[in-house]
């Protein structure tokens, strides 16, 4: 008899009564002490229990099948644990109950079957990421960020401010982390350019990754980063952990948001001024968002050369101009001009990431700051884009960039 034939009912309801018996048995303190796969394991044992005393006659792989998605909604993301598990699917998005779309490879794809039966569903799936971190999502507080075992990013939205019903966003990380070659091998950049970029790197210069939101700007970040000297001190800062350098001697800091109380909340300026006390050689911050532009400006210009950091922007122009706002939301009373000089001084390289229609993210160009003029910092386009989208070889680097790191 097949679950569809089956007095439950439907495959879906006999899914979700066994994953209900199996919760009933198993007490979610008593799972959360045993490591991942011991959990899985002990619920498919419970499942094959429960399938058993109700008399449930399935095939192999039906009953396969059946147990997987019961560990997976007991234990797992629920109806999207199989697409996070799928290698080319980097991104995960759940625009409430009724539909489900997918990034691979660069592209957006629609989920054909429906996954949620209701909003409750989905509302179950984000109370079972954020309930263990000790974090809140309801009607005082309708959105939260929390990362997932496996460092993925999940960003979850409720109504009245989402009008499409809980929205749920999962950002995925690959298992190991992009290599310089994987990104020649992708189109990113050829192999000129990486020269170029890590001749840089290992030149101690302050360089800023720009680009829009999911255009590689990480990847690249994480990629520079293993040009650093494994007898370098590394300390990376970030919201959410996602670099993963090679180097012995890292030390990682991650923001922490408060908890449900509203209290020990850590930002990322906490802990770059943190990181200044800490003798570093290198300071990584994986986004600059607010006034810790300020502290990051500062850090570059005071013996950490070679720091770097990415920022959200259209172009190395509007790199400037962003990172003047935010310095400027730092809440210390300087003038326009003094930022300026402060950016002049410190960034050397600006390479600026973009994503393609179909998908492929390349490196847009690469602009090189010198110094000032007009009271603004200038800056100079060394690398580029060709018009068909492949990497063009360096050009002349600019005298006064040379000079600099050089020297």
């Amino acid at each position: 008899m097949s679950p569809l034939q089956h007095p439950a009912g439907s495959a879906r309801r006999l899914r979700a009564e066994v994953a209900r018996a199996v919760r009933e048995r198993l007490e979610s303190a008593q799972l959360g002490a045993v490591a991942r796969t011991e959990r899985r394991l002990r619920v498919r044992e419970e499942a094959l229990a429960v399938l058993r005393e109700r008399g449930a006659i399935l095939s192999s792989a039906e009953l396969t099948r059946l147990v997987s998605e019961v560990s997976d909604d007991v234990v797992g993301l629920g109806p999207i644990e199989h697409l996070l598990k799928d290698p080319e699917v980097s991104e995960v998005m759940v625009n409430g109950a009724g539909a489900v779309y997918v990034e691979r490879k660069g592209r957006l794809e629609m989920v054909p079957q429906a996954l949620f039966e209701g909003e409750e569903g989905v509302l179950h799936l984000i109370e079972r990421v954020v309930g263990p971190l000790g974090l809140r999502v309801d009607e005082s507080c309708p959105y939260v960020d929390a990362r997932l075992p496996d460092g993925s990013r999940l960003h979850a939205i409720l109504p009245p401010l989402s009008l499409c019903g809980p929205v749920v966003t999962v950002r995925k990380f690959g298992v190991t982390a992009l290599t310089p070659q994987d990104l020649v091998r992708l189109g990113t950049l050829d192999p000129h350019l990486l020269a170029f970029l890590e001749e840089r790197v290992r030149a101690r210069a302050n360089v800023v990754v720009s680009g829009g939101a999911s255009s590689g700007k990480t990847t690249l970040l994480g990629v520079l980063s293993s040009f650093i000297g494994a007898d370098e001190r590394v300390i990376t800062i970030e919201d959410a952990a996602e670099l993963r350098l090679q180097q012995p001697h890292v030390v990682a800091l991650e923001a922490r948001p408060p908890s449900v109380e509203g209290r020990g909340g850590v930002t990322v300026r906490d802990l770059l001024r943190n990181a200044l006390r800490m003798r570093p050689d290198r300071i990584i911050v994986g986004e600059v968002r607010g006034g810790e532009a300020l502290d990051m400006l500062q850090a570059m210009n005071t013996g950490h050369e070679g720091s770097m950091s990415t920022v959200h922007a259209n172009s190395p122009r509007e790199v400037v101009a962003r990172i003047e706002t935010m310095a400027l939301m730092s809440g210390v009373n300087l003038p326009v001009s003094h930022v300026r000089e402060q950016i002049a001084s410190s960034v050397d390289l600006v390479v600026h990431m973009a994503r393609r229609p179909g998908g492929r993210r390349v490196i847009d160009c690469v602009a090189a700051v010198e110094g000032m003029a007009e009271e603004r910092p200038i800056l100079r386009e060394i690398h580029a884009a060709s018009e068909e989208h492949a990497i063009v070889a360096p050009r002349q680097r600019p005298p006064a960039v040379v000079g600099r790191l050089d020297s």
